[in-house]
């Protein structure tokens, strides 16, 4: 399986091919795709699209993950990368890959186990998994690389989605809201 893991932006889109066969990761390709600041935002957003297009066309991807947009400070921030996000995410599908957003809290969670993780954290997993020499760079890249990651393990993570809940009775569910303890001993007590 070969996924596409894209960290959404406008000034600067980062991305990671990365391929999973039996059980292993291994990189294909990472980096980063820029567009100017001077540049008007239209034409900006066509060269994300035949970037990426490119990018697809390349290394012929089955799978993309995309990072869900999160709070910005910044109304006009959050604005402009929706807008680079939406051309992304229409990309992707006039392309036939089948398309996944995580939150940057389901990546951190996923790939260092805790949500609020600096991005060296990340970074430091991210060499980890992959079997990199050297921290990947730059930050975007590293993101986009743990996206893709996150996906993969998602969609191995078959025991905790369809298998478990399928053993789990809805009538042994003691209360509509569950405390932490409560689900892990109806997980490890089923």
């Amino acid at each position: 399986m070969r996924v596409l893991g894209i960290d959404p932006g406008t000034a600067i889109v980062g991305f990671g091919v990365i391929d999973y066969e039996e059980s292993k990761f291994k990189v294909i390709d990472y980096g980063c795709f820029y567009t100017d600041k001077d540049t008007l935002m239209e034409e900006r957003l066509c060269q994300i699209y035949e970037k990426l297009g490119n990018l697809i066309k390349k290394y012929n991807p089955q799978h993309m993950a995309i990072e869900e947009l999160f709070f910005f400070k910044n109304n006009k921030t959050v604005i402009s990368v929706g807008q680079a996000r939406g051309v992304l995410l229409l990309c992707g599908k006039q392309n036939g890959l089948k398309i996944h957003g995580y939150t940057p809290l389901q990546v951190k969670t996923g790939i260092t186990g805790y949500g609020k993780a600096e991005k060296k954290q990340v970074q430091l997993m991210v060499q980890k998994f992959l079997g990199m020499k050297e921290l990947p760079k730059p930050d975007d890249a590293a993101d986009a690389l743990a996206i893709a990651i996150t996906h993969i393990n998602s969609l191995n993570s078959n025991y905790f989605g369809k298998t478990l809940a399928s053993t789990i009775s809805t009538k042994a569910l003691p209360k509509e809201k569950l405390t932490a303890k409560e689900y892990r001993d109806l997980i490890l007590n089923r």
